[in-house]
């Protein structure tokens, strides 16, 4: 499982004893080792964060109809590599409505892979890091259960977390979409509702979510977790 890891608050202390005026402020401004401590400490905290953000864009309204499949790997709570597919859905058959949300049309999939080569690739970064996070994990996960039992797929072994669960626990905000909730935290972004740009956003707002569970005494994330 994903574990928040803390700095035990003996061993800030002892910091703040340690390191003359590390706790003061000088012109109402907290002391610049501080900050540096903090850095270090948010640092340390994330060594050994590692999962993958994964988003999904369908071409209908049936969870099964993904046209576009997007990865953002992250490694010690930095983003690694960034990877986008176009998918060709089952008879290639798009909804006007779809179309209008992403912009991807039947042409842009004619000759696309499938679905089961997609997650071979997909599959090749779960074998070493069997972590997934989804905003709103119940439609991502589901476009994979649904794609798995279309194509005959076996299921693996892997753990998911909810960005989307994770940010109405933590925060106060009227509105938890996934670009909202990035322009709020001013994280960057391209195009949203693309499945690479996306699953990059969801991984940078994840870690966020992670720093600030952490430092609100959360010990881990399991509250919005799951199992594929």
């Amino acid at each position: 499982m994903l574990i928040i890891r803390k700095i035990n608050s003996f061993v800030f202390l002892w910091f703040l004893w340690a390191v003359p005026g590390l706790g003061t402020k000088q012109n109402g401004e907290r002391h610049e080792s501080f900050s540096i401590l903090f850095f270090f400490v948010q640092t340390m905290n994330m060594q050994g964060t590692d999962f993958i953000a994964i988003d999904f864009e369908t071409a209908t309204g049936k969870r099964a109809s993904i046209c576009e499949a997007g990865i953002c790997v992250v490694r010690d709570g930095k983003i690694a590599e960034t990877r986008s597919w176009l998918v060709r859905p089952q008879d290639n058959l798009y909804s006007y409505w779809n179309i209008r949300i992403h912009g991807i049309r039947p042409e842009d999939t004619a000759d696309s892979p499938e679905f089961p080569e997609v997650w071979a690739e997909i599959g090749t970064y779960l074998k070493a890091c069997p972590v997934l996070v989804a905003h709103n994990a119940a439609f991502d996960i589901g476009c994979i259960r649904h794609s798995l039992e279309l194509y005959g797929l076996d299921k693996p072994d892997v753990t998911y977390y909810c960005s989307l669960r994770a940010a109405r626990r933590l925060y106060d905000f009227g509105c938890n979409s996934l670009d909202y909730l990035c322009g709020q935290f001013e994280i960057p972004y391209a195009r949203h509702h693309r499945a690479g740009d996306d699953a990059e956003m969801c991984a940078r707002l994840f870690l966020r979510e992670i720093r600030d569970a952490a430092r609100y005494g959360l010990e881990s994330m399991d509250y919005c977790s799951g199992i594929l």
